[in-house]
């Protein structure tokens, strides 16, 4: 299933046209823009240097998102998300959630990963170099999202499910669930906004799980 994905995505990917890749400005921050790098392998197998540019908002025509990789600063290739780049010695796969960057890696033809390397300018870059120098702060951030993520899903999942399981089919099947749990309309708001920050912070460290960032896609 895997293999057929990646094929399916590198029949999208459709040939740039030269120009020049633009600089990381500031005002993209911090989640306008993602820009990773590939610098050339030292055994000389992938002589080149790779750049994927994504932009999360604008120039998107019916809210797809499309990746643009960049050759030496040269518009290489493009490919609707997810995309799978074929480079020499393997492909660069990209994919995203709502919220950021889920997955930018260099899978070689022997199945090693390796993930790209954030611009330094970029958000994701940033938020690497946070983890570098301060590592104590970075991981109570880290463990921060995670808490409010799992409050998140742990409150609003048995909300969601009582009225689910009010469905005809679904109710006589296997019965109705009737949630403990109510909070009133501003908690909701707030748990809402704290889960959306947690799952951005953990998009600018491409982190992902499929339950708990359930605003991904």
């Amino acid at each position: 299933m895997k293999a057929w994905r990646r094929s399916r995505a590198i029949r999208r990917v459709k040939q740039g046209d030269g120009r020049p890749l633009q600089r990381f400005r500031w005002w993209q921050l911090p989640l306008g823009r993602a820009l990773f790098h590939l610098r050339p392998s030292s055994d000389g197998r992938r002589p080149g240097a790779y750049t994927v540019d994504v932009r999360h908002w604008g120039n998107q025509p019916g809210g797809e998102k499309t990746a643009h990789l960049y050759l030496d600063g040269r518009h290489h290739a493009q490919s609707k998300i997810p995309a799978a780049f074929p480079v020499e010695g393997g492909v660069i796969e990209v994919a995203t959630s709502r919220f950021g960057i889920k997955r930018c890696h260099y899978v070689t033809t022997t199945g090693q990963e390796h993930q790209l390397v954030p611009d330094p300018k970029s958000g994701e870059g940033r938020r690497a170099r946070l983890e570098r120098d301060h590592p104590t702060v970075s991981r109570i951030i880290a463990a921060t999202s995670i808490v409010l993520l799992v409050i998140g899903v742990g409150l609003n999942l048995p909300q969601i499910i009582g009225p689910i399981s009010q469905v005809p089919p679904i109710a006589e099947n296997l019965g109705t669930f009737t949630s403990p749990i109510h909070l009133p309309p501003w908690l909701n708001i707030t748990l809402a906004l704290g889960a959306a920050l947690a799952s951005a912070e953990r998009a600018l460290r491409l982190r992902y799980h499929w339950l708990l960032d359930a605003g991904g896609h």
